[in-house]
């Protein structure tokens, strides 16, 4: 009798990009820790269920410093998915393992076309003796419209409940209605919030510097822009309660009242 043996059926593997965290310490570690636990003691479960890579590029640490590094992380529930940076000497395999070519989820690949030229304003030409009207011109070829580039932007029309987080890395999100305390919004874009704003809300999450806030209610646990963050206690007293925006200026994060 002859076996007939049976092709297997190939295991299909496909490419998927994520959004993760990178944080990068600083040395001396202890000093960071202490200000990422200020930070999770002001916004609790801030690295609840989130994917967090490691950037310790430029950093003189050995791998026993490396390794108490992401196991005093791991205490923290901060569970890290990979390593950035690190030389390959500081890896093996008890820990994480290296990441490369990390870039914003929200990148757009330029055209293979160049831009167009920059057009020069016309010099403004001062009021003059009216002129006969010219011949018109005619047989003169259509110019085709530029297609205008809208950016995503995400509606939630109901109230963010506690618990709740809305994630929208590829754009805006426009809340219509409140955002409780424990709730969080996470935007690539601006985040518009049509009510108070008592939660988190994280804006250009994919380096986005120029994104802003908006709020018909400033009472919010934490603002962050572009991954620079602002908690409750470092809020100005009369911004609270008010409608308000906010904004990044270098590395500072701005707030002030709307109207």
């Amino acid at each position: 009798m002859t076996d007939v043996l049976t092709q297997p059926r190939p295991i299909r593997l496909k490419g998927r990009s994520f959004l993760a965290l990178a944080l990068t310490p600083e040395l001396p570690f202890a000093d960071w820790l202490r200000r990422l636990d200020d930070l999770a003691a002001r916004s609790a479960g801030f690295f609840l269920r989130r994917p967090v890579v490691l950037d310790v590029e430029g950093l003189d640490i050995d791998r026993a410093e490396l390794r108490e590094l992401v196991d005093q992380l791991n205490a923290r529930n901060v569970r890290v998915m990979g390593i950035e940076g690190a030389r390959s000497s500081l890896l093996g395999p008890d820990m994480p393992p290296a990441m490369t070519d990390g870039r914003p989820a929200a990148d757009i690949e330029a055209p293979e076309s160049g831009p167009a030229e920059p057009v020069e304003a016309a010099e403004p030409v001062e009021a003059a003796e009216p002129v006969e009207a010219a011949e018109p011109v005619r047989n003169v070829a259509p110019v085709a419209a530029t297609p205008v580039q809208t950016t995503p932007s995400l509606v939630v029309s109901r109230p963010v409940r506690s618990g709740q987080s809305i994630f929208f890395p590829e754009g805006d999100v426009t809340i219509i209605g409140s955002v409780a305390s424990g709730a969080e919004i996470v935007a690539g874009g601006s985040i518009h919030v049509y009510g108070p704003l008592r939660g988190r809300a994280l804006a250009g999450s994919t380096g986005n510097a120029s994104a802003r806030i908006f709020c018909r209610k400033l009472e919010a646990e934490l603002i962050a822009i572009d991954g620079f963050y602002k908690t409750a206690d470092d809020m100005e007293a009369d911004l609270r309660g008010k409608p308000g925006q906010v904004w990044l200026e270098g590395e500072t994060i701005k707030a002030a009242t709307l109207g």
